[in-house]
């Protein structure tokens, strides 16, 4: 392999004090895009990593293998309307997923084909929901990689657009009224509303009824509804008599609920259930039964379901239901209807996860629990439905899109004490033979952390490793069919899957011991694991490699430049890296409910605690590391991975055959979802770069 130097990167002698500390940042030149010194930076990294990734050896055999391990495809629970069943699949072969309707003669179509949209693949489907008839489907799609939605309606039976695209309506949840005449959705501000730039911060709830334009819809109005709030999700109950809207203030963890009881072409203003001076999570929805139900942290970290009538919404009116489980995390609940022509009740579905590990169970409507619903194994979940209203043949049944570690996705039916498997993802694979486990080791502080492994059929270790997990915005990791990881274990690695501190995988009070002030303690459990690892045999510092994704992307930022002794190579995607600087781009303010905000200076000393662009130090041999990004993420800017890149590849020791600082760009993509053939020819640049650097033979 050929060594040319690197880029040439000038290091500004660009000092600021911030609330009285010097801070360093000597590549703020590579923040701008446009700057002619950062287009011919970046041209030069993309050839050096060109160059670098396109020798590596056995990328035949790892394209191969993740081609054919993708091929498996991929199904989807079914979502019914009045007997009608709306899923996803995607056969082998195909860019992306389909989404198909059964009829209730059985016959299947396809109704929305992101290929047959745009044959380059660029087009990917965000979201879609149909109306509580089944008529209409109305689906959002966006462009490489932007996620700026557009919203537009199919109907069903002719599989024509009748109306659309109405644009703004990225992250825009939509709930329809009994009819399919109206709904209610989500849409960014217009612009000139609010200064420039800013429109992707603010949202509004609208009323639309078909064929009629946008311009005539009704603003949805309720004190504190638009008070510096980002997102909002609505619901519609199913008698199309109540609406309910939740709000968040960007990311954080804290829900403002209104409601209100719908009239005939007119929304009355909505009611405050909660706001964020509550400081609590809660999903509130009108079930079949005509209460509002209630699934909070309000005084339960790992979740309860609460009830009370929605015509009395306040905290003073709840009861519980289904109290909290100080073992388990409660996250959904589903309303089950009887089967027809038998003694049964109705029942809820209540799913739980154990240390990130699905479990169901049945309770009575008075919250009772009377039984488990059987599951495969150790896995998760990927859906959960039931039959609607509508569907009452179907009644009795629940679906459960399962899967696990070496399991693509499957759909599992559930009825009267019987799971039977209904349908498994289309492709035919052949799987490795492995060994999969949870272990537990202990962080820094004491605290246990788990860790789902996989290692090969045969032998003992120790084995190059493949360590990621991600520890941020309350997010479990959970154990699913990944692909990449199966391709490294066939290949003869290990994987492991670390629940780190900052997700969701033991509640809330998990995720607070691992954000703000305490989000060191995610780094010690990352750094904890990979020494477990090795302290079991599993690995050695030399054969670990590590990889993460966006925060996940900080994660392995922090973990290379804290220890760059334990990693021998690092995949770090999409990234944020600058944490004095990243609430100034892209979405980046409405993060800092999770990590703090540079404005205030005990913050801001938390944030340079572990910031990994102002930790980089001159003269150590940093482990081999990759960044990886995409010029249309409009999510985490690019200019992270820049920066880091700049700063890395000036201070460390390490040669460029044995231990190189890289970038890999991509442009017509973002952070979001993309085509197949995309994903094939990343994770063969990610998986032959950290084979190499931690001795993994492909062959």
């Amino acid at each position: 392999m050929s060594t040319p130097p690197y880029p040439v990167a000038p290091r500004l002698a660009l000092v600021e004090e911030l609330h009285g500390r010097p801070v360093a940042d000597p590549y703020r030149w590579l923040e701008d895009p446009e700057d002619p010194r950062t287009r011919e930076w970046s041209a030069v990294q993309d050839e050096l990593a060109r160059g670098r990734l396109d020798a590596l050896p056995g990328r035949e055999v790892l394209e191969a293998r993740l081609r054919d391990l993708l091929s498996a495809g991929s199904i989807s629970v079914p979502l019914w309307r009045a007997g009608r069943a709306f899923f996803s699949r995607r056969e082998p072969g195909q860019e992306h997923a389909v989404v198909h309707v059964r009829e209730p003669d059985g016959s299947e179509r396809a109704l929305l084909d992101p290929i047959a949209l745009d044959p380059t693949g660029l087009t990917t489907l965000d979201t879609w929901v149909p109306d509580l008839e089944g008529e209409r489907i109305a689906y959002q799609v966006s462009h490489g990689g932007d996620e700026q939605s557009v919203l537009s309606l199919l109907d069903v039976a002719t599989g024509e657009v009748v109306e659309g695209p109405i644009d703004r309506c990225r992250y825009s949840s939509v709930a329809w009224l009994p009819g399919g005449a109206e709904f209610v959705y989500v849409r960014k501000v217009a612009p000139g509303e609010v200064e420039d730039g800013e429109e992707d911060f603010h949202r509004r709830v609208w009323r639309h009824r078909v064929g009629t334009p946008d311009t005539e819809d009704e603003l949805v109005t309720g004190p504190g509804l638009y008070e510096d709030h980002t997102y909002y999700g609505v619901r519609v109950s199913r008698d199309g008599r109540w609406l309910v809207v939740t709000a968040n203030v960007g990311t954080a963890r804290r829900d403002s609920v209104w409601i209100t009881e719908l009239s005939d072409g007119k929304t009355p203003e909505l009611v405050p259930i909660l706001t964020q001076a509550d400081d609590v999570q809660a999903t509130c929805w009108v079930e079949r039964d005509g209460r509002l139900y209630i699934h909070t942290t309000d005084g339960a970290p790992r979740w309860r379901l609460a009830v009370t009538d929605p015509a009395t919404p306040q905290r003073e009116y709840w009861h519980d239901l289904v109290p909290e489980d100080p073992g388990s995390v409660l996250q959904a609940v589903r309303w089950l209807e009887p089967a027809p022509g038998t003694d049964d009740v109705p029942r809820l579905v209540v799913a739980r996860a154990r240390h990130a590990v699905a479990e169901l169970a049945l309770h009575a409507v008075d919250g009772a629990p009377v039984g488990e619903i059987p599951l495969p194994g150790t896995g998760s979940l990927t859906g959960l439905t039931v039959a609607d209203r509508d569907t009452p043949d179907r009644y009795g049944q629940v679906w459960i899109g399962w899967t696990d570690l070496v399991t693509p996705p499957q759909v599992h039916r559930y009825q009267r004490g019987t799971t039977v498997l209904e349908a498994t993802a289309p492709g035919q694979v052949e799987l490795p033979v492995v060994r999969s486990e949870l272990r537990e080791f202990t962080s820094k502080d004491g605290t246990t952390v788990r860790m789902f492994v996989v290692t090969p059929g045969e032998g003992d270790g120790p084995w190059p490793v493949l360590m990621t997990g991600y520890g941020g915005f309350s997010i479990a990791r959970e154990p699913a069919y990944t692909s990449s990881a199966l391709a490294w274990v066939a290949s003869g690695g290990a994987y492991a899957l670390v629940g780190l501190r900052g997700g969701s995988e033991e509640g809330e009070t998990w995720h607070l011991a691992g954000n703000r002030a305490n989000k060191q303690n995610v780094f010690d459990d990352f750094h904890a694991a990979g020494e477990a690892l090795v302290a079991a045999g599993t690995t050695t510092p030399a054969q670990l490699g590590i990889q993460g994704g966006s925060n996940g992307g900080l994660l392995v930022g922090a973990a290379l430049t804290q220890r760059p002794d334990l990693y021998a190579a690092v995949v770090c995607s999409a990234p944020l890296l600058d944490m004095v600087r990243y609430e100034l781009f892209s979405l980046g303010r409405t993060w800092n409910d999770e990590y703090g905000t540079a404005d205030d200076p005990e913050q801001l000393d938390w944030l340079l605690s572990y910031s990994p662009y102002h930790h980089v130090r001159e003269g150590v041999a940093y482990p081999a590391t990759l960044f990886t990004v995409f010029e249309s993420d409009t999510r985490v800017d690019p200019l992270h991975a820049r920066k880091m890149c700049a700063a890395l590849q000036h201070a460390t020791t390490g040669d460029l055959l044995g231990r190189p600082v890289l970038l890999r760009r991509e442009t017509d993509v973002g952070h979001g979802a993309r085509s197949i053939s995309r994903t094939v020819a990343l994770s063969v640049d990610t998986l032959a770069f950290l084979a190499f650097h931690t001795g993994l033979e492909l062959t």
